[in-house]
């Protein structure tokens, strides 16, 4: 288990439709920085999914368990700031990709701000290798058949290729 900050946890939230090498920096990284995560799979996104809840939890449970660490891997319904106090966390960890990102998540980090103040947003840059993929891009590939298993975890290019 990593020795984290001070016993903190943190929580990863997304609708990781699919979980893409990107996602899977983030939590590595996240995963050495606090004595807990939570990867926190928006149940109902507001787009329409390719992978049902259930699905996107059990590829990212499986993508997740080599990983040494005190990761909870779940689904919720409802604020990101009730999920994050209902599960003990003071922190969201978002990831950004370029700097395109930052506008987006400033914004969605003022509003939790707004709606609880004694929760901070932490911001990941992603590794350089993966700061060019996003689920969107994967999902266009996949649906050309094109290969994405440079994109994703393996099991998630699997599952990707049986669609």
């Amino acid at each position: 288990m990593s020795s984290g900050v001070s016993g903190s946890s943190a929580v990863y939230a997304g609708t990781f439709d699919p979980m893409t090498n990107g996602h899977l920096d983030i939590v590595v990284r996240a995963n050495d920085m606090f004595s807990g995560l939570h990867v926190a799979i928006v149940r109902e996104p507001p787009k329409i999914a390719l992978f049902s809840a259930a699905e996107r939890e059990s590829l990212v449970r499986e993508a997740v368990s080599g990983i040494n660490g005190n990761i909870v891997v779940e689904s919720f319904d409802g604020l990101l700031v009730d999920y994050v106090r209902r599960v003990g966390a003071r922190i969201i960890i978002r990831g950004l990709r370029a700097v395109s990102d930052y506008e987006y998540e400033a914004q969605m980090a003022m509003i939790n701000r707004q709606l609880a103040d004694d929760i901070e947003t932490i911001f990941l840059m992603t590794s350089d290798y993966c700061s060019f993929i996003s689920s969107s891009v994967v999902r266009e590939i996949a649906r050309y058949k094109g290969d994405v298993s440079s994109l994703v975890p393996a099991n998630i290019a699997r599952r990707m290729q049986s669609l």
